[in-house]
């Protein structure tokens, strides 16, 4: 099993093969895996600093959350993806809260960050790299931020709705109302009047637990 674990987290590394060999065994001894319930909360601002998430199965949803509890979805993150945000106590200038739950069950590598911050002050390449997600990280943010400041909601709707066809392979999305507001930043009922819209215009079909598509065309030129 550890090796299992050790081999998946060379994968997900591509700076590991420019590491010392003791700061590969800092890495290793700081190394663990955790698994996480449908809903459950994986990092919050309580705890700003869980360590560099490395997914493995599952789904994470990374969203900001304001005083009168309004979430907005800033990115989600499927197997073999990788978050330094989750660690955020390793790059000074953020300054915002961020909150990770679990979208399904999911299980993850988990790497400490002290160790983790330990080898970016030596080793150029994992800091090259750490720089990289954050980067990739935050053009996601700023893709969120750009579709709810500038973008009509039924097409920010459609959008979301041709990203989850084209990530599943399936035309029936397994969503309730709730769930897809929280995706696009928006009220559930702002959802369903849109939906129920689409539904009337012959683009979706509304079912209970979730939306299926029926013209892909029309929601593209909503787009």
């Amino acid at each position: 099993m550890q090796t299992d674990k050790l081999a998946f987290v060379k994968s997900m590394l591509p700076f590991w093969n420019k590491l010392t060999g003791e700061e590969a065994a800092l890495l290793t001894k700081h190394l663990k895996t955790a698994t996480f319930a449908s809903g459950e909360n994986v990092h919050s601002s309580i705890d700003d600093c869980v360590g560099i998430l490395l997914v493995k199965s599952g789904e994470l949803r990374a969203y900001i959350l304001s005083d009168e509890g309004k979430e907005v979805t800033l990115f989600r993150l499927g197997g073999d993806a990788v978050c330094v945000l989750s660690a955020s106590c390793l790059i000074s200038s953020i300054t915002f809260d961020l909150f990770i739950d679990a979208v399904r069950p999911t299980e993850v590598c988990l790497i400490d960050t002290r160790a983790f911050s330990r080898v970016m002050e030596r080793n150029v390449y994992a800091e090259n790299f750490a720089l990289r997600v954050t980067t990739e990280r935050f053009s996601e943010v700023m893709w969120a931020m750009e579709q709810i400041l500038f973008m009509s909601f039924d097409r920010r709707l459609a959008i979301f709705l041709l990203d989850e066809t084209a990530k599943t392979g399936i035309d029936n999305i397994t969503m309730t109302h709730e769930q897809i507001a929280r995706y696009v930043g928006s009220a559930r009922e702002v959802v369903s009047r849109m939906l129920k819209y689409f539904a009337e215009e012959g683009m979706v079909a509304v079912h209970r637990g979730g939306v299926e598509i029926l013209d892909k065309l029309k929601l593209r030129k909503l787009i």
